[in-house]
């Protein structure tokens, strides 16, 4: 599992406390140790039957080139509603973003903000999308670039690595994601629980809540005291759900293609380049709820 070191993380307290000023909104997040997710959610005012089932798909490159360069594209369905996509830079500076993209209904800066006063600031160009939409574009039925709104491909234009184009990508994923959403009483703020399902085994459950920025350190302050009061752990090592996934999938393919090289040797052929399908996705029996709801290969 990862430790949150993702690029921009705990750019510093003045720069980090410049970010929240200046962003749109504040999340303030923690991963709970895996020992302890049981215990976590049996003490939460959590339904485990009322969780929403998602499946998250990244695009990227199979050695990670958009992520080496900061930017982030998903499209995610969602159970009972529309799906939604994204094109996400980070870290950003929000006094240096164009002042019409901060303008736009659909772009959101944000700072996530984890224990120990770690955060990083976001840039994020959200979408809505039909369910099918999705799967019929992992499928191949549509190209990748459909998905995503003309808005959301010139901004991605503008920050993916040059000769990268969105429709060239490798799906990475799914990843099978279980969202529950708890208000305690007490404080009257929705928090929500994620629980990330990985391909070889791994979880990782995050707790979150969102606020505005002149909210951030009281909220933090509430929060936190009622997390402790239930027994969730607050000074366990901190996970990143989107890099542990990028992280898997791309030493997914990165073993497949080995495993190709070295059967192609074994067999007396001419090792080749390692390639990958523009339609291939990862992880084909991630889980039965996952297959239900994925596309046939």
């Amino acid at each position: 599992m990862t430790t949150e070191t993702t690029a921009g993380a705990n750019p510093g307290i003045a720069d980090l406390l410049a970010a929240m000023r200046a962003s749109d909104s504040i999340e303030l997040k923690m991963t709970v140790p895996t020992s302890s997710h049981r215990a976590t959610i049996a003490s939460l005012p959590l339904d485990p039957v009322e969780t929403q089932p998602r499946q998250v798909f990244f695009f990227d490159t199979p050695d990670l080139k958009l992520n080496g360069a900061g930017v982030v594209v998903r499209a995610r369905r969602i159970q009972g509603g529309r799906g939604d996509t994204v094109i996400k830079l980070r870290p950003v500076v929000p006094a240096e973003l164009p002042a019409e993209l901060r303008q736009s209904a659909a772009f959101n800066v944000e700072v996530d903000v984890l224990p120990g006063f770690l955060g990083v600031c976001s840039g994020s160009l959200k979408g809505k999308i039909p369910n099918d939409d999705i799967r019929d574009a992992i499928a191949g039925g549509r190209p990748f670039r459909k998905l995503f709104s003309k808005e959301q491909r010139t901004f991605y234009a503008q920050h993916a690595p040059a000769g990268i184009d969105i429709d060239s990508l490798t799906v990475l994923g799914p990843t099978f994601v279980l969202k529950g959403v708890f208000t305690p009483e007490k404080l009257g703020r929705r928090f929500v629980a994620e629980v990330w399902l990985y391909p070889d085994g791994q979880r990782i459950l995050e707790l979150s809540t969102k606020c505005l920025p002149n909210e951030a350190f009281q909220v933090a302050a509430d929060a936190r005291a009622y997390l402790q009061s239930h027994g969730v752990p607050m000074d366990g090592i901190q996970q990143t759900k989107t890099r542990t996934a990028l992280e898997f999938y791309s030493a997914e393919l990165q073993a497949g293609a080995n495993a190709g090289s070295v059967n192609g040797a074994s067999n007396g052929a001419q090792p080749k380049a390692a390639t990958t399908p523009r339609r291939r996705t990862t992880s084909r029996t991630t889980s039965r709820a996952t297959s239900r709801t994925t596309a046939k290969r």
